[in-house]
């Protein structure tokens, strides 16, 4: 029961702080092109991967078959997933991104999972998940800039629900794999060959950041984004979502939405309407239904040293 919660604690921890990155991401872009910023948030963070791979379990190999896997999965949820993030922001509103995004994203992973992890869908994740999904939607349209299916928002909309659906079977296809090896040596692999991958979207990019001028809030932006946003909250959410399942971990991708207007809040002055505080509760209520649902332990990643075919 104690680690079951742990993994839950971890999952808001996680969506927490993605969603206060909507923030610093934000005043990031002011400086750094959208691309280039998230290539140096996952490119900065490949050696602290290794790095802390190699001493917690004594090697970073994996087999040539499991990196093709691998390579094809930080393709897809990597360099494919936040390109298609950034550029739905661009041809969007915020609210369409984040409703269109986040939404249906738990949605297909709910969909996905009996079809490559045999994962039941309970009554009671049914219901939680209906009482999140209307929480978090009085969040997102409660704030300033509404909903609009105009045509001029249509191609950010799309690339906002591809995103929520690529998104979705980007962590049902890891969940396999972490039967087979840890959370860390997985994110390690997928991390390294979609930063590679984004890598050429950058060029021409970083010739036009000033860096001799960069002061300390960029920095700390960086040391955010790379320390806390990516190492620490991928590490932490593939850990817990394979304790917990794809299906019901996912729905606390919610909880970032939340965050973000917290964070809105506070840094940049935006209001928080009456809406969006009924709808946290909701998506609240919800979420604390759908973990108090008792589940049989997921098997334990192997950590140890892999052989090598």
């Amino acid at each position: 029961m104690t680690k079951k919660w742990f993994s839950y604690a971890g999952l808001v921890v996680v969506a927490a702080i993605w969603g206060a990155n909507f923030g610093v991401s934000r005043y990031a872009m002011e400086t750094f092109d959208p691309i280039l910023f998230t290539f140096l948030r996952f490119g900065l963070a490949v050696p602290i991967f290794f790095l802390l791979l190699k001493v917690k379990e004594g090697n970073v190999c994996i087999p040539f078959k499991t990196g093709v896997q691998l390579a094809l999965i930080g393709l897809i949820g990597i360099t494919v997933l936040e390109i298609g993030v950034m550029y739905s922001i661009k041809y969007t509103t915020l609210a369409n991104s984040s409703l269109l995004n986040v939404a249906p994203w738990p949605i297909f992973a709910a969909l996905f999972a009996p079809l490559f992890l045999r994962e039941a869908i309970s009554l009671r994740l049914v219901v939680g998940g209906v009482a999140a999904i209307i929480g978090v939607c009085l969040i997102i349209l409660g704030g300033n800039e509404g909903f609009s299916l105009g045509s001029d928002n249509m191609i950010g909309n799309l690339l906002a629900f591809g995103v929520s659906i690529v998104g979705a079977l980007f962590n049902v296809v890891c969940m396999p794999l972490m039967k087979r090896y840890s959370a860390l040596r997985v994110s390690t692999w997928f991390i390294l060959f979609g930063s590679l991958f984004m890598f050429p979207f950058t060029i021409g990019s970083w010739g036009e950041v000033a860096w001799r001028d960069l002061g300390t809030a960029s920095y700390v932006a960086i040391l955010y984004n790379v320390l806390i946003s990516t190492v620490i909250a991928f590490i932490v959410w593939n850990a817990c979502m394979f304790k917990i399942g794809v299906t019901r971990a996912n729905f606390f991708r919610y909880v970032v939405p939340a965050s973000a207007v917290i964070t809105g809040y506070f840094w940049f002055g935006e209001g928080i309407s009456g809406s969006q505080l009924f709808g946290a509760l909701f998506m609240a209520a919800g979420l604390a239904w759908i973990s108090f649902e008792k589940r049989k332990p997921a098997v334990q990643a192997n950590t140890t040293r892999p052989k090598i075919t």
